[in-house]
């Protein structure tokens, strides 16, 4: 689980990234929190450890499939275990 933002740490400007990229991509991977990058005191991007990134990724996918398996109960797309099983060669 990823730790909170630090926004004094977690908030960089755009510049500090062309200065120092490897100090900001050090920061990521050591604490696991994204950091957004600013323009002019806006947010432009957010740069987050691939590490991270693909476990959010596979989180999100694998959430968006219990929803839909949710959904598909609700409506009463459903198969019996033993059918499931079949269907999977697990039989």
């Amino acid at each position: 689980m990823p730790t909170a933002i630090k926004f004094s740490e977690d908030i960089v400007p755009l510049s500090d990234l062309k200065i120092n990229p490897g100090r900001i991509v050090h920061q990521v991977d050591a604490t696991h929190r994204p950091v957004l990058l600013t323009n002019r005191g806006r947010g432009v991007a957010v740069v987050q450890s691939l590490k991270d990134y693909e476990a959010d990724t596979e989180e999100r996918a694998f959430m968006k499939a219990v929803l839909q398996g949710f959904a598909d109960i609700d409506e009463g797309r459903t198969v019996s275990l033993a059918d499931a099983k079949k269907r999977l060669g697990l039989v």
